[in-house]
C-alpha cells in the first residue's frame, strides 16, 4: 500500500483529495455503512467535514485548491481511517439521523437505524402526531432516536433509557446540542427497570440484536463499537425477548411498540412461531422492524 505519512504535492484540489482517500480506502480494504457504503462517498465526507464544506458543495469548488495546512489535515484523518479502522463518525464526531446532526464517540453506536424514515412520518396512520402525549425510547445510546422523537411529535415528553452511562453522557450533550432538555428525559435503566410507571403513546427501541457468530465475523469497523450495544447472545433476542415481556406494562391502550431487530428477524420468528409479527416496509433499505400494539401484545401471550 502506497505510504500514506505525507500529502503528495500533485493533490492540490478538493477533487484530488476525495479521488486520492477514496483510492487508498478502497486499497486497504475498508469496510464502509456507518453514514456511506463506498469509498468515494466516504471519501467526500471526511474532506468535505474537515473543510467545513457542505455536502451539497457548488460543482466550482471542487477544483478549489487547499492550503498545505488544510491538505495535512485530510490527510492525518485519512491515515487514521486506515490505519485504526475506524468509523468514519468517530474521527469527526457527527453523524447524521432523520436529517439531524448528532455528536458521536466511541462511547454509543453510529446512528444508522431505518427507524429514522417512520420517525420522520410521525408513525402515521397507526399514530396521531399532535396527538402523542408521552414516548419511551430503550437503550437510547447517543439519544438519536429521542430526539428525532422531540421533533417529530411536538406536544410529547421522551423518555430515553441506557443501562451504560457512558452512553448517557453522549446523549446528554445531544439533547443540549439540539435544546430539548425540557422534553427530553435520560434516566439510566435496564429496559423497563428504571422507567417511570407511564403509559406511553409509543415504545420504541434499536436493541442490541446480533447473534454469538455474526459478533465473531464483524469486520474490524464495527468492532469499534461498544460490544454491549450489539451482542445479544446466542439467536441475537436475549433482550428482545425482555422488552417484549415487559412493554405490556408500560404501553398505553392506543400506542404502538416499534422494535428494530434487524437481520435477527429470521430467528425472532421462529423462536415465536405461532405470533403473527407485522413488519413495517422500509423504503430507504434496511429490515427487521416490527410493531404492535397492546392488543397484539395480549393476544400473542406477551402480557
Amino acid at each position: 500500500m502506497e505510504p500514506i505519512d505525507h500529502v503528495p504535492e500533485e493533490l492540490q484540489t478538493v477533487r484530488d483529495l476525495v479521488r486520492y482517500a477514496a483510492s487508498r480506502f478502497n486499497e486497504g480494504g475498508l469496510v464502509f455503512g456507518h453514514g456511506t457504503d463506498n469509498a468515494l462517498d466516504e471519501a467526500a465526507a471526511l474532506v468535505l467535514h474537515v473543510l467545513h464544506l457542505p455536502v451539497d458543495l457548488p460543482d466550482g469548488y471542487w477544483e478549489a485548491k487547499l492550503t498545505r495546512s488544510e491538505r495535512e489535515a485530510v490527510m492525518a484523518r485519512v491515515r487514521r481511517r486506515i490505519e485504526e479502522r475506524l468509523p468514519l463518525p468517530y474521527i469527526t464526531h457527527e453523524a447524521w439521523f432523520a436529517g439531524l446532526p448528532f455528536y458521536v464517540d466511541r462511547r454509543v453506536l453510529v446512528p444508522r437505524s431505518p427507524l429514522a424514515e417512520w420517525i420522520e412520518q410521525g408513525f402515521q396512520p397507526w399514530l396521531d402526531p399532535d396527538a402523542v402525549e408521552r414516548v419511551l425510547d430503550i437503550g437510547t445510546g447517543s439519544g438519536c432516536i429521542a430526539i428525532a422523537c422531540a421533533y417529530a411529535f411536538p406536544d410529547a415528553c421522551i423518555d430515553a433509557t441506557d443501562a451504560d452511562a457512558d452512553a448517557l453522557e453522549v446523549a446528554a450533550i445531544n439533547v443540549q446540542r439540539h435544546q430539548v432538555a425540557d422534553r427530553v428525559a435520560l434516566l439510566r435503566s435496564d429496559l423497563f427497570e428504571g422507567v417511570p410507571k407511564e403509559r406511553y403513546q409509543l415504545i420504541i427501541s434499536n436493541p442490541p440484536y446480533v447473534d454469538r457468530d455474526e459478533m465473531e465475523r464483524l469486520p474490524p469497523e464495527y468492532r469499534r463499537e461498544p460490544r454491549t450495544a450489539l451482542a445479544a447472545g446466542e439467536d441475537g433476542l436475549d433482550v428482545v425477548r425482555r422488552m417484549l415481556a415487559g412493554a405490556g406494562g408500560y404501553l398505553a391502550e392506543d400506542g404502538v411498540l416499534i422494535v428494530e431487530v434487524g437481520y435477527s428477524a429470521e430467528a425472532l420468528e421462529y423462536a415465536f412461531p405461532d405470533v403473527p409479527f407485522l413488519w413495517l416496509e422500509l423504503e430507504r433499505g434496511g429490515h427487521g422492524v416490527f410493531m404492535f400494539t397492546l392488543q397484539q401484545l395480549r393476544e400473542a401471550g406477551f402480557c
